[in-house]
């Protein structure tokens, strides 16, 4: 690991978490095809702090709905403990704290999956097949008629659809926010609330897994001699996924406010009718 890879491993990340194309999808296809080190093995630690780079790019884009989200969390656990009937409607904030719980209830289910799912979908065909999908979907959610619902009205059954998206994004080649972004907007979402939702809903996710990953990188064999060494040139990179996240959400929120957000369906189309053909290939040759 050198700077140039840290570098290069943090636009990576930065682009592809937020923009609809499926990173774990591509990483699958470059491990694949191109006989990539598995980065997630070889540098664990270094996988989870670009995740957390990532992370920092939605928490400054979305700071204040995140500090009205944190308040109004407490507030809302003040409000059932003194149970005041006369507080009347709950407001926004609190209404989307409801609603991201909601959202992140099937990822619990699809956790019994992961690593079944992970396995089937090591092969670039399947893979392939799914970003042909991703594709679809990103393509005609751009033709839904443009909602109105924010977290003003938005209700459980919005909120637990559009998780349920986030859950099957797990495999690679859909893209989770691809997915979440076009359900919001099958649900009636205001395309700006769309991709707000999205981002937003996947800091719970993004937190848990990071924490976890996190003690299983401090805690590996040999930490202190060969990784903290690295410690610079691994924050370089997160440094990097930061800046670079901050800009692909600006993108996504500007194309998805444009009615383009649809454009990225020609990128997976390419991708994964390439690496399906190249998958298939792969396959009768060395059969």
């Amino acid at each position: 690991m050198n700077y140039l890879m840290s570098i290069l491993m943090g636009v990576i990340q930065g682009v592809a978490e937020f923009l609809p194309i499926s990173s774990s999808g591509h990483l699958t296809l470059f491990q694949a095809f191109f006989s990539m080190e598995n980065m997630e093995e070889t540098h664990m630690l270094f996988t989870v702090l670009l995740h957390f780079g990532t992370l920092i790019s939605v928490c400054i884009v979305y700071w204040r709905d995140i500090v009205d989200m944190i308040r109004e969390f407490f507030l809302g656990i003040r409000a059932l403990v003194v149970r005041d009937e006369s507080a009347g409607k709950p407001p926004a904030a609190r209404r989307m704290v409801m609603l991201i719980i909601v959202a992140t209830l099937p990822l619990f289910v699809m956790i019994f999956f992961k690593d079944a799912l992970e396995r089937f979908f090591s092969n670039p065909i399947p893979v392939s097949c799914m970003l042909l999908l991703t594709g679809f979907i990103l393509f005609f959610s751009d033709r839904l008629a443009r909602g109105h619902k924010t977290a003003k009205n938005a209700t459980v059954v919005d909120a637990l659809l559009v998780g349920c998206a986030q859950a099957v994004a797990i495999i690679p080649g859909i893209s989770r926010s691809g997915s979440t972004i076009s359900a919001g907007m099958l649900r009636g979402f205001d395309r700006d609330f769309a991709v707000r939702f999205s981002f937003l809903m996947s800091l719970p996710a993004v937190v848990g897994a990071t924490l976890l990953e996190l003690k299983d990188a401090v805690t590996a064999p040999n930490f202190s001699e060969q990784v903290l060494p690295l410690l610079p040139v691994y924050l370089v990179g997160v440094v990097v996924s930061a800046v670079v996240g901050y800009f692909a959400i600006r993108l996504v929120k500007s194309l998805a406010d444009k009615g383009k957000f649809g454009n990225f369906a020609y990128y997976c189309w390419a991708v994964g009718a390439v690496s399906l053909i190249a998958g298939i290939l792969k396959f009768v040759i060395f059969a």
